[in-house]
């Protein structure tokens, strides 16, 4: 016997995933699609990969000085990836 499971938005929205992700070493810009009846936009979230005193892989939204320069270059990645599908819609 299977069961229907209603979708809320909210459990639709957590199982929803980047549309592309790109990574340098421990930086990674997460590009999210949105759509409504204006048309389609993207979103970016910058994150940094790190190991915790137990060697476990952590996340975070904070960066040190000896990141910022991979978070720019993560950043014009993302900036030209969401160009070009811009320019492939039109």
């Amino acid at each position: 016997m299977t069961e229907s499971k209603a979708k809320t938005p909210q459990a639709a929205a957590a199982l929803k995933q980047p549309v592309h992700r790109i990574r340098e070493f421990r930086i990674e810009a997460a590009i999210w699609q949105h759509q409504s009846e204006n048309g389609t936009w993207y979103n970016v979230t910058l994150s940094r990969s790190y190991k915790d005193a137990n060697d476990e892989w952590k996340s975070s939204d904070s960066f040190s000085a000896d990141d910022l320069l991979l978070v720019a270059k993560v950043v014009n990645e993302a900036h030209s990836w969401i160009i070009q599908k811009q320019q492939e819609r039109n």
